[in-house]
């Protein structure tokens, strides 16, 4: 079975009850112009919207709209495998996750050269209930880890939840991920244009950290004491110090390209567990276009993007997702990537 382009993959995460089967539901009953193969992750008989039930025999199954559904058997690999080995005709991939699943190892599947050639992770979309994040955060890993990896984070359930508290919790999700779009949704309604193809995790995307980023780490270096908390008249409940954050460093100064592989290359293969994302554009001396980089974990990918404007400012841009990263050492790093 031969594609001329690879064939784009969402994966669905999210708490257990934050909505992601809903929102499988809201795909499967819009006109998106996509046949999709739906790839379930979850424990037990999976109902979806009434079309069908997974019973323990059944792999592939195909729905009243002409998507496919298939429960992962064994591994996630072995599944997709089986789906092209069948000869279904597709053209899109959809993974819901089980609740507790880990994002990471998930994300670092597309990278392996068995799917690569005809898959590519197109974005990790998360769910969040918006009316108990707050304790799933403070109380369940896999919850930080869940919010760290995505690419678009669906704060569902917005219509439960006071204006007031959604401000604040976006503000907490943006400090954990500062690269995910934010969107607020009542019962995972949305359009799927906002969440589909979006293209998040193409290497090109990585031109926009831009503003979004940047105008929000201003804002953070200038409003509090250094270590990203509130101010002193902030209630009790503000004071959220999550393990997952996300840091961002720039640069206008040129980087030295061999210092900078070294680092990276070291820093993801000893940091790889606790740092799960990076992201950056790079400002590389004697390089006439911007060098753009993507990192999941311990995998990484980077290569030469457009030209630098020549009304421009040359900046590298780098940001760094994960568990209880260390701040000044990070900094360090960057600062002896310097030519």
């Amino acid at each position: 079975m031969k594609f001329k382009e690879r064939i784009p993959v969402t994966v669905l995460t999210g708490f257990l009850g934050a909505g992601k089967t809903t929102l499988l539901n809201q795909l499967l009953s819009q006109k998106h112009g996509y046949k999709c193969a739906i790839i379930i992750n979850e424990f037990g008989p999976i109902s979806i919207d009434n079309q069908l039930v997974l019973g323990a025999d059944e792999e592939i199954v195909e729905l009243n709209n002409g998507c496919l559904c298939c429960r992962v058997r064994g591994d996630l690999i072995k599944s997709l495998a089986n789906l092209f080995k069948k000869q279904k005709r597709f053209d899109y991939v959809l993974v819901e996750t089980t609740g507790l699943a880990d994002p990471g190892p998930v994300a670092q599947t597309f990278f392996m050269p068995e799917l690569a050639k005809t898959l590519r992770l197109d974005a990790i979309v998360t769910v969040v209930d918006a009316k108990h994040i707050e304790t799933m955060l403070d109380e369940a890993p896999e919850a930080p880890r869940q919010i760290a990896f995505a690419d678009v984070v669906l704060l569902n359930k917005t219509d439960l939840v006071a204006r007031e508290e959604l401000e604040r919790l976006e503000e907490r999700i943006h400090k954990m991920n500062s690269i995910a779009q934010i969107i607020r949704t009542k019962r995972a309604e949305i359009d799927f244009a906002k969440v589909l193809n979006i293209k998040a995790r193409d290497l090109t995307a990585a031109a926009d950290l831009g503003e979004a980023v940047v105008e929000h780490e201003h804002e953070h270096e200038h409003g509090h004491d250094g270590h990203g908390h509130g101010h002193e008249d902030d209630h009790e409940h503000h004071e959220h110090q999550d393990d997952v954050r996300s840091l961002y460093f720039s640069e206008e100064r040129p980087l030295d390209l061999k210092k900078l592989e070294a680092w990276l290359s070291e820093l993801l293969t000893n940091k790889g567990p606790q740092l799960y994302r990076s992201k950056g554009i790079f400002h590389i001396q004697g390089e006439p276009k911007r060098v753009v980089f993507q990192g999941v974990q311990m995998i990484f990918e980077a290569e030469p993007d457009r030209f630098w404007k020549p009304d421009e400012t040359r900046r590298s841009q780098l940001v760094f997702i994960g568990k209880d990263l260390d701040e000044a050492e990070l900094s360090r790093g960057f600062a002896n990537c310097l030519a």
